[in-house]
Formats: structure tokens, sequence, C-alpha cells
């Protein structure tokens, strides 16, 4: 046994499908040296990030993954996104690296670049081959060879509950939602729940005015682009919506967003459509919801564009890769092929998350908030597709600036501080 005592490991009986959750990593008996012969008694370690993947896909993983290899074991160990980057980088490079991982759809040039990821294109077909999510596969993919498989997709959505907006109509353009939000505000409620460091739902206001993240010109030189004009107009809405429609920690993350909705101290909540689960929880919960209040008074639309329609918003999601240094490849691949399975895609859609096989797009609820992520999603963007956006992200330069922003700064200094930072990260 050895490893970070934080990490959450959720390890299911191959028998019985029952969980026990472990606080402590047990290592898989790699030497770290690169690959070898898969054998009976192996211990494949698979890195899920966050709670998205729900409970009965797990169970189905262990459970086909241990009924096909007779004598291995399957473990997950649940990570959190928060410093995943600097943790991936330590684990995949060192002598005890996880066998498949999880990670950002932005995240993965870092590390499908860099030599991390095994290729994967000779199983690609037996992954779906034509039928992943194309975008998924371009972000997976480095200098023409298949690293990070596509795993699902989502978008946010902005949920809201009749009983909170009242008589008020749901907004149809972004300066309607602005308005709206900045409505509904008064010393003890948010129009919308707007946390300083929420970066995810700063970019549609800077996309939507015009403006841009950063842009790879002939010569391969990057260019940021907050600082534009569309830039500067969009950060200057987010600051009118931080300090005119929102009482949330100004230098506060997206962490349990569920709680104040659930609260009754938002009207609008733009969050990734899987909140739906987390809002709609029992009381009672690990982490409580509310079903009493708000399981049938729970509505979403597509956070709309400056001229109507859907706006572009992040678009969100994961891929799946099997480890560079994994002892044993084979199995860690298998392990990928179930999670790409039609049954296991299945269940991630029907839970509301995109799957990555797009024939499987039926199986997503037909219900309001799915559909209203459906719209979203057919807008959305992805952040620049630079090996070195993943040191942007672990860096946090953007949530450091928005939080800036959201205290009062001057939005023309700060992004300007901002577009030379960034540029200086994906020029080095």
């Amino acid at each position: 046994m050895g490893g970070n005592p934080n990490v959450k490991i959720l390890r299911f009986a191959a028998v019985g499908a029952a969980a026990a959750l472990v606080l402590t990593a047990c290592s898989s008996g790699s030497t770290g040296g690169g690959a070898t012969d898969d054998a009976e008694g192996a211990e494949i370690r698979v890195w899920l990030v966050g709670t998205d993947t729900p409970d009965a896909a797990r169970e189905l993983l262990v459970e086909t993954f241990e009924e096909q290899n007779p004598g291995s074991t399957l473990v997950i160990e649940e990570q959190a996104w928060d410093g995943l980057v600097d943790k991936l980088t330590t684990a995949l490079s060192g002598s005890d690296s996880p066998d498949v991982v999880e990670v950002g759809n932005t995240q993965a040039p870092t590390f499908t670049s860099a030599g991390f990821f095994a290729p994967l294109d000779d199983a690609r077909e037996d992954l779906g081959g034509d039928d992943l999510l194309p975008g998924f596969v371009e972000v997976g993919t480095w200098d023409g060879t298949l690293y990070a498989a596509p795993y699902y997709a989502g978008s946010r959505v902005v949920f809201y509950s009749e009983q909170l907006l009242g008589d008020a109509e749901v907004p149809t353009t972004l300066d309607e939602y602005v308005d709206a939000a900045k409505a509904a505000t008064t010393d003890d409620h948010s129009g919308v729940w707007f946390p300083g460091q929420d970066w995810y739902n700063m970019l549609p206001f800077v996309w939507e005015n015009g403006g841009f993240v950063a842009e790879q010109g002939a010569d391969g030189t990057w260019e940021a682009g907050f600082s534009s004009e569309g830039g500067i107009a969009g950060l200057e809405q987010v600051q009118d919506l931080f300090e005119n429609a929102s009482l949330a920690p100004k230098d506060g993350d997206e962490t349990n967003l569920q709680v104040p909705f659930c609260e009754g101290a938002t009207t609008f909540l733009s969050a990734p459509s899987w909140m739906k689960w987390s809002i709609v929880a029992e009381e009672d919960a690990e982490v409580p919801g509310c079903a009493s209040t708000y399981g049938s008074d729970l509505h979403a639309f597509a956070l709309p564009g400056a001229d109507g329609g859907a706006a572009e918003v992040f678009a969100g999601g994961s891929n799946v890769a099997v480890a560079a240094r994994s002892a044993h490849p084979d199995l860690a691949t298998s392990a990928l092929e179930i999670m790409l399975s039609d049954e296991y895609q299945t269940i991630l859609a029907e839970n509301g998350l995109i799957p990555a096989r797009v024939s499987l797009a039926s199986a997503l609820p037909d219900d309001e908030i799915t559909q209203a992520a459906a719209t979203a999603a057919a807008s959305s963007r992805l952040t620049p597709a630079s090996p070195k956006w993943g040191d942007v992200e672990a860096q946090k330069v953007i949530q450091d600036a928005l939080v800036q922003i959201a205290q009062g700064g001057d939005v023309t200094e700060i992004a300007e501080e901002l577009d030379a930072t960034i540029e200086s990260i994906l020029n080095g």
C-alpha cells in the first residue's frame, strides 16, 4: 500500500456490486519501466475525475472487466479536478503510474503531445471508430495518432425554477439575461450565482461580443484576445454581473453549485447540465439536494446569444487514455473498450451526459434540461488546441484575473496583463 492518502478509491466487488470507500491509494505493483506481459492477477487502476461518472457505470466497468479477465482486478481511484494537471504529470511520469486516466478535453493536448499516453490507433475500431465525437477525437489526436478517446461531452445550461422566476420572462438574448439577473437581485438574493473563479461561464460573454481566447498565426505564434475590443466588452458585461447580479464569493469556485440554488439564494444558475442530478438529490444525501422543493419545478434554457438563439458556450467533457507507462497495456485497453461500449455509454447518456458514441445520442432523456443541453452543445466551442493550454489552466491565470475583475479591478488593464501571461505560456 502507498500513494496519496487523500485520494478516494472506489472499489466495486465483481459479485454483488457493492461499493466500499477506501481512503488510501494502493499501488498496482508497476515498476514504471513501461509495458510488461499482461498476466493473471494484475491490478488495473483507473483514474476517474469528480463524481460525474454514475455509480452504475463504475459497477459495470469493474464487473465486466473482472468477468472478462479472471484473476485480475480493476480499481477506480477518484481524483479531483483541482490540481489535476500537476497530479497527472507526476503520476504518469513516475514509477507508480495508473493504467487508464480521465482527463478534461481542454487538458488532453498537454498529455498527448508529451508522450504520456499510449497510441490507440490499433484499437480505434473497438473503441467506436467513426462513431466517436469528432471534436473530442481531434483534441485527443496528436501528429495524426489517436492517444485519448472521447469519454463524454456536456455543456452548460441555465437552471431556474418557476417559484423563483415568478412573472419574469425567460430571456431570449444575452443582454436580456444580464438585465433579468440584475432585476432579480436584492440585498440577500442573487439574480445569477457567479463565483469569481468561474471562467467557464465567462467565456460565452467574450465569444458573443466578438472576442477570443487565443489564436495561432501562420507563423505558429499564439495571440491572446481577452484585451481585444470584443474581449473587453464581454469582460465588462461579466463585471456588471459580478457587481450587480451575484452575491457569490468574489474568489469562489464552482464547488457544490446546487447548494445556493437549493437554498433559494439565486434565480439563475448556469452550470453543467448534469448538475440536475445534484439539485434533485434528496435532502439527506451525502451532498444534499432539494428534491422536495425543486424536484418537479426544475427548468433550464440554453444561454441566449447576443442576437438570440443559443450562445457559444464552452464544450465541457472528458477524454480517456491508456497511460504510456502502464505495466499492463493490453488489460488497460480492454478496460477502455468497456468504457466506450454501447452498454456503458448508454448509462452515461441516460444520466444526461452526451455519450462519446454519436449513435447513442438517442439514449439521452427526452426532457427539457437535456434538450437545452443539446441546443447549447450545438453552439459550443473549445479552448485553444495548444499542447501548452494545460499549463494555462494549471497556473490558474484566467481564474486569478477573473477574481480581480470580480473585485472591481480595471478590466482593460487586467485583460492586457492576462493576455501577456497567456502568450508567454503558449509561446514559451
